[in-house]
């Protein structure tokens, strides 16, 4: 308990102020005691890997810390499955492994998983609590961060929780928001938007059998958790904590934003969003130092950077730079690299030394275009037009397009949409097949190849979506699921083919390989080294400068390329994978379709 105690000790002032600015009046030693019951309960292998990481503070800034994400089931049905693959992440060198959401769920009206049904408890179908920590702690002894999503902004409506306030238990209700007035409702609605607005319209969904108003911000089926109450706080402190005794060791907190309501504002990034995280963060250092956060804030990065925290109050360790995501699929469908190169120039560098970007070509979700209308507007794009043509291009219905996907969350009044499909069918591989094009089969590979390797040598943490490294390609299957037909996303959410992998899936795992072997013992490519961008003479070229000898060359076009490069760039080089000399100068240099050359200074 000594070490407890010291960790206590050094945070008590700070938790006190924070927990004084939420629950004025509210004794703290509920908190203190939760805290004390899970570090006994800690296993001696998670003290011992505790004591480490206090040692190695930044060991998750590595090089060689390299990602994915996937589903349990989809991936090899259960835990034990999974834990059976695990030499296959092995030799992608996974170091990281988030497993999407895998805790108990209602059968039906679960989007996803991200309706819980119990925070402590997983799905029956992937397996055992038991089963769970056996596969946690093979991961440990691989040296694979097991990260697990925790939802903090709602459960499912099928909760114990939402049971008993059902019943009418004041103690349960008062977890939730619930009113019987009309005008409480409007008066929120007046100033918070809706985040589904076609598919789950207002923020509140009325209760026949009580006659009263319970909020909803994404779905019927998800209430919001109110954590101006304390019990509610303390409970999810309880549940991430338990899980963290499992062997979690990275936790993915679920929109964040929406997660402390106040009438009258917008209801999002809220300065008590920030309370509760610091919160959040504190505990785990107390309890459990090993874990780290990981924030899922779906906005500009300038807007996301401030859940970082700050150098004396961090906050997140790592957050998505879903910039970036967007604007790797802009540039493949304009062959215009501008967006891309302010998007990563203007990455916000002041955060921090504790914490880094997460960066993915595909996940779970949608693509939304969230790109900033100014900067469309800057480069003489109209903003409507120029996010009609993505939506458009990435269905498959712009002429000339190379990709096949479908669309989620149609808007039919403001003709918005977002954009649905794997990385392989939106890079133009699945029609490239459907028409026996051997040629566009070539140029699809290019495109997947260097959108990976590029997501894998810029700053931060690299992700794979499984099944992506194979070239996957759209699973429409699900159109034959009647609960799984609802939700277009499911469109690359389908199954892990382990019966076969076609030659361009073998062709990108083999180069993924490549790139993640090499990247991972270069100390340029740590989370935490300098990046660059270099612009050249043609938009659909530039360079990216990272550490202190490491560039890539990338064309995002079909087209040959000579282009020129800054001075900056000047000198030889060799080309790290060809191990070919060269030279970059005043002469112009030569780049082919889709071609990427990662050059090492000589």
């Amino acid at each position: 308990m000594k070490e407890f105690k010291k960790r206590w000790t050094a945070r008590q002032g700070e938790l006190l102020t924070l927990w004084e600015e939420l629950y004025k009046n509210r004794d703290i030693q509920p908190l203190y005691d939760l805290l004390q019951s899970k570090f006994k309960a800690r296993k001696p292998s998670l003290k011992s890997l505790d004591a480490e990481r206090i040692a190695n503070p930044l060991w998750y800034l590595g090089s060689k810390m390299s990602g994915m994400m996937l589903y349990v089931d989809k991936f090899n049905k259960t835990f034990g499955g999974l834990e059976q693959k695990l030499p296959y992440l092995e030799s992608l060198d996974v170091r990281y492994l988030h497993l999407m959401p895998c805790m108990k769920m209602p059968l039906t009206n679960n989007d996803g998983g991200y309706a819980v049904e119990d925070f402590t408890s997983f799905d029956p179908r992937l397996g055992t609590t038991e089963s769970f920590i056996s596969l946690a702690d093979r991961c440990r002894e691989k040296n694979i961060s097991l990260c697990l999503d925790f939802v903090l902004n709602h459960c499912a409506d099928t909760h114990p929780w939402a049971c008993k306030a059902k019943a009418g238990e004041r103690a349960y209700k008062d977890r939730f928001f619930f009113t019987k007035k009309r005008s409480v409702v409007d008066s929120y609605e007046a100033t918070t938007s809706e985040v589904f607005p076609q598919q789950a319209p207002g923020n509140f969904t009325y209760l026949a059998d009580s006659e009263e108003y319970v909020m909803t911000t994404f779905n019927h089926f998800q209430w919001d958790l109110n954590y101006a109450n304390s019990s509610v706080l303390l409970a999810m402190l309880d549940a991430m904590l338990t899980l963290a005794n499992y062997g979690v060791e990275v936790f993915r907190l679920d929109a964040i934003p929406y997660i402390w309501k106040r009438w009258g504002t917008s209801n999002r990034n809220l300065p008590e969003v920030h309370t509760l995280l610091r919160i959040f963060r504190l505990v785990l250092e107390i309890a459990a130092p090993l874990c780290i956060i990981k924030g899922e804030v779906v906005m500009a990065p300038k807007e996301v950077a401030p859940y970082f925290g700050t150098e004396k109050a961090p906050e997140c360790h790592l957050l998505y730079n879903v910039s970036l995501m967007v604007q790797m699929w802009n540039s493949l469908a304009t062959r215009d690299t501008r967006l891309l190169q302010k998007s990563l120039a203007e990455l916000p560098t002041e955060i921090p030394t504790t914490a880094t970007w997460v960066n993915y070509l595909r996940c779970h979700d949608d693509i939304g275009w969230g790109i900033e209308d100014e900067d469309l507007i800057e480069l003489g794009f109209s903003p409507f037009d120029h996010k009609q043509f993505l939506i458009s291009f990435y269905l498959g219905t712009f002429p000339g397009s190379f990709s096949r996907g479908e669309l989620y969350e149609v808007n039919e009044k403001t003709q918005d949409a977002r954009n649905c499909g794997t990385a392989a069918s939106l890079c133009g591989l699945e029609k490239a097949l459907e028409e026996k094009d051997t040629y566009q089969e070539e140029l699809a590979l290019k495109r997947l190849v260097l959108a990976h390797v590029f997501i894998y040598l810029t700053r931060g943490i690299s992700i794979l979506y499984s099944g992506d490294e194979i070239a996957s390609l759209n699973d429409y299957s699900y159109h034959d699921d009647p609960i799984l037909a609802k939700d277009s996303r499911n469109l690359h959410r389908g199954a892990f083919d382990w019966t076969k992998k076609s030659s361009a899936g073998l062709n990108l795992f083999t180069k993924l390989k490549d790139m993640i072997g090499y990247r991972s013992k270069e100390p340029d490519f740590n989370a935490d080294s300098p990046e660059s961008v270099i612009a050249s003479n043609d938009h659909s070229v530039f360079a990216l400068k990272r550490g202190l000898k490491h560039v890539v060359l990338a064309n995002f076009s079909e087209y040959q390329k000579s282009v020129l490069f800054d001075h900056t760039l000047f000198g030889p080089y060799r080309e790290v994978f060809s191990q070919r000399e060269l030279v970059l100068g005043n002469d112009p240099f030569i780049l082919g379709p889709y071609q990427y050359l990662l050059l090492k200074r000589m």
